[in-house]
């Protein structure tokens, strides 16, 4: 019967029907449903059964509502230490009032890196409301974390080595007076400053080369422990402008360790010489074949560059090698002498003392620390007498081209376009705004 109604509706239907012809969609919208009902088995003009409905109410007892005491409830607070704090006045602006968490930090001995408050770092504590101290945090000069923690007997503390992130950092500036002050109106790091000069010391003579009007720019590390700042690291790439010559490097290091830093075509930039054995510094008598003596009063030879410098100022041998003199000579005071390779010597007179462990026979490397600047033998006043012999025959080392040390090979060419790549591009990308451009 359903299908021969289905039949006729699907039909042309007579003009007398015409009104039914209309409505008919309507009904072949419903089929689908019919399916639905065929599916489930379900017999036509079927009556099901009335189900019975039953309700339930139950009381349920509820726990008793506790009543929190001020001693339950906690603060975290979190505070920056400023110039001139101390550990009763952050605590006061953390609003701990506790005598006894005071007593405990200012006489335990296991919190005595709390002594030394950085300006810049934080203190979180934990209180009630009250201002009773529950725990106690703070990252110390040392790169550690200082917990204290209230117990039941009272208080104890310990320190942990946090985990620590690289933020890559980078900055530009242009000379003025010198690199130092460049260097602070640009918001560099002195450590930062310090390798900056040494990457481009063999290129460049920083008591000498430097001219107003220099720029530089420089991407390098920021070390963070748990989102806060620890101490910066070491330089990752760099450029310096001076008097018009344009010097790159980037720090690069292969799959067994060795490192250095290079030019963008791979050249080493660590010279097998230095070109100053004294990091910062002023030349007060050069190398000439006619000097008047301040101290014999004559004239003769300086075969050596004096740097004038304060005493005890830190004196760098200039090239890996092996001491083979520390001591007294004559009018050149306390003096150590280095045999390098190929027939090469450096001499380092005047000395007010030497460095732990300078030795006869004693391998020394480059940048190695020998002795300290002093006024020993005939000198005036402090400075360093720096010699370098080729062949047993005094030279001239500000004239003296020096010889590169190992490039990157091709072997490691490709590891190290990729990895130099991005730092030569942040370098690009400092050129070309105006933070390089300062005039």
């Amino acid at each position: 019967m359903s299908l021969n109604k289905y039949k006729i509706l699907a039909q042309k239907p007579a003009p007398e029907t015409r009104s039914l012809w209309h409505r008919w969609p309507v009904v072949v919208a419903v089929l689908p449903f019919f399916g639905v009902v065929a599916a489930f088995g379900i017999a036509p003009d079927t009556v099901p059964e009335p189900i019975e409905l039953q309700h339930v109410v139950e009381d349920i007892a509820l726990p008793a509502a506790s009543v929190a005491t001020s001693e339950d409830v906690q603060y975290w607070r979190e505070e920056r230490i400023q110039r001139g704090d101390t550990v009763a006045s952050i605590l006061a602006r953390l609003n701990v009032n506790d005598v006894d968490a005071l007593t405990y930090l200012l006489q335990a001995k296991d919190v005595r890196s709390l002594y030394q408050l950085m300006p810049g770092r934080t203190i979180r504590v934990v209180t009630t409301e009250e201002g009773r101290l529950e725990s106690l945090s703070y990252l110390n000069t040392d790169g550690r974390r200082l917990h204290v923690i209230r117990g039941e007997s009272g208080f104890s503390s310990s320190e942990e080595l946090p985990q620590t992130e690289q933020w890559v950092m980078q900055s530009s500036g242009q000379i003025e007076t010198s690199l130092f002050a460049a260097t602070d109106s640009s918001g560099i790091p002195e450590m930062v400053a310090l390798q900056l000069a040494e990457i481009f010391s063999s290129d460049i003579d920083f008591h000498r080369d430097l001219r107003r009007g220099d720029r530089f720019s420089v991407v390098y590390e920021a070390l963070a422990a748990d989102g806060e700042f620890v101490g910066f690291g070491r330089v990752l790439s760099a450029e310096f402008v001076n008097q018009g010559h344009t010097f790159r490097a980037v720090f690069f290091r292969d799959s067994e360790g060795r490192n250095g830093y290079y030019t963008p075509d791979g050249r080493n930039m660590r010279k097998a010489f230095l070109r100053s054995p004294i990091e910062f510094s002023r030349v007060t008598s050069g190398f000439t074949s006619a000097r008047f003596h301040p101290v014999l009063k004559t004239w003769r030879a300086h075969k050596g560059i004096d740097y004038g410098a304060p005493t005890g100022t830190r004196v760098r041998v200039t090239a890996d090698g092996h001491v083979t003199f520390v001591g007294r000579k004559g009018g050149y005071g306390n003096v150590v002498i280095v045999r390098h390779t190929n027939g090469y010597e450096t001499l380092y007179a005047h000395l007010s003392g030497f460095n732990q462990g300078i030795r006869q026979g004693r391998r020394v490397v480059q940048g190695e620390i020998v002795g300290f600047v002093g006024s020993t033998g005939l000198a005036t006043g402090p400075h360093l007498h720096y010699e370098f012999h080729v062949n047993g025959v005094h030279q001239n080392p500000m004239r003296l081209a020096m010889p590169p040390g190992p490039p990157i090979t091709s072997q490691l060419r490709s590891a190290f376009e990729a990895t130099t790549q991005p730092l030569f591009a942040r370098l690009d990308m400092l050129r070309n705004t105006d933070l390089a451009r300062l005039d």
